[in-house]
C-alpha cells in the first residue's frame, strides 16, 4: 500500500519550504510557532474567517494551517489588482484584523519579530499583496502570520501602503500593461479612508519610511547569517525608498478625515 502524500511547493511572498497538502498547508515551524496559531484562533473566533484556520502540527514538527481556496498575486502584478476596489478592501480588512487581535493574550507570547512600541494591536507586519487571496478579483484571505507582533496601527498601514498604493520601486517591474497614471498619494488617503483612522498623510509616510529601514536591517542581517543573497539587492532597495518616501512628509495634507477607530 503506498502511503505517499502528494506535496505542492506554495511559491510567494518571502517564505521557503511551504507546501500544500489536500486542502491544508504545511510550512516549517518555529518557537514562534504555537503563539501564531493561538492568534489565528483568536481573531477567527472574533469573526475574522478570511485567516488560515490553526491545525497544530504535523509527523514531521511542521505547523499545518488551512488552505484558502483564490488567487494570490505574482509578480508582475496583475492590473486588477490596482483598481480603487481592491485598495478600499485592504484597508478596511487591515482594520479588521488589527480589530479582531484586541484581547490577545500576551503574557507568554513568543514572536518571531521584535514588539515595536506602542504596541496598541498585534500588526501581521507584511501585510501585502503577495500575503493576500483574490477571488474574481476581490479580496478575500489574509495569510503567512509568522512574522506578526506587537506595534502600533500605523506601523502596518504604511506597509501595506507602500506596497498597494504603491510606493515601492519595483511594483510595476516586468508589467506589459498600462495603467495610466498612478497617483502613490491619492491612493494613500484613500486607503487610509478606508481603514478608517486619524492618522495624517505625514505620520503613515514617516512610519513608511521607518519600517523600511528596519525591514533594510533585518534583510541585511538575514543575508550575513546565510540568507539568499538577493536580500542584499532587497535592502538597497528599502533604503533608497525609504529615503525618498521621507522626502514627501512635508507635503500638505487633505482636510480632516472622520474616523471611528
Amino acid at each position: 500500500m503506498d502511503d505517499a502524500v502528494d506535496e505542492l511547493e506554495l511559491a510567494g511572498g518571502n517564505t521557503t519550504g511551504v507546501v500544500r497538502i489536500g486542502d491544508t498547508v504545511h510550512r516549517e515551524a518555529g518557537p514562534w510557532t504555537p503563539t501564531v496559531q493561538r492568534l489565528l484562533a483568536h481573531v477567527r473566533a472574533a469573526g475574522m474567517t478570511e485567516v488560515p484556520e490553526p491545525l497544530g502540527l504535523d509527523g514531521q514538527g511542521r505547523e499545518i494551517v488551512s488552505y484558502l481556496p483564490g488567487d494570490v498575486p505574482g509578480w508582475p502584478a496583475p492590473a486588477w489588482l490596482w483598481s480603487e476596489g481592491v485598495l478600499a478592501e485592504a484597508g478596511r480588512l487591515l482594520r479588521r484584523f488589527h480589530d479582531a487581535t484586541a484581547g490577545f493574550p500576551r503574557a507568554d507570547a513568543v514572536w518571531r519579530l521584535p514588539a515595536t512600541e506602542p504596541a496598541e494591536v498585534i500588526c501581521h507586519n507584511d501585510a501585502a499583496p503577495y500575503n493576500m487571496v483574490f477571488r474574481d478579483g476581490r479580496l478575500a484571505g489574509l495569510f503567512d502570520l509568522d512574522t506578526a507582533s506587537p506595534g502600533p496601527r500605523v506601523r502596518d498601514l504604511a506597509y501595506l501602503a507602500y506596497r498597494i498604493a504603491p510606493f515601492s520601486s519595483d511594483a510595476f517591474a516586468g508589467a506589459t500593461y498600462d495603467i495610466g497614471h498612478v497617483d502613490p498619494i491619492a491612493r494613500l488617503d484613500t486607503l487610509t479612508e478606508a481603514y478608517g483612522a486619524p492618522f495624517r498623510r505625514a505620520e503613515v509616510l514617516d512610519a513608511m519610511a521607518g519600517r523600511l529601514r528596519d525591514l533594510a536591517a533585518w534583510s541585511e542581517a538575514r543575508a550575513d547569517a546565510d540568507g539568499p543573497p538577493e536580500l542584499r539587492e532587497h535592502a538597497a532597495m528599502y533604503r533608497a525608498d525609504a529615503d525618498r518616501i521621507a522626502a514627501l512628509v512635508s507635503q500638505p495634507e487633505r482636510p480632516d478625515r472622520e474616523t471611528n477607530i
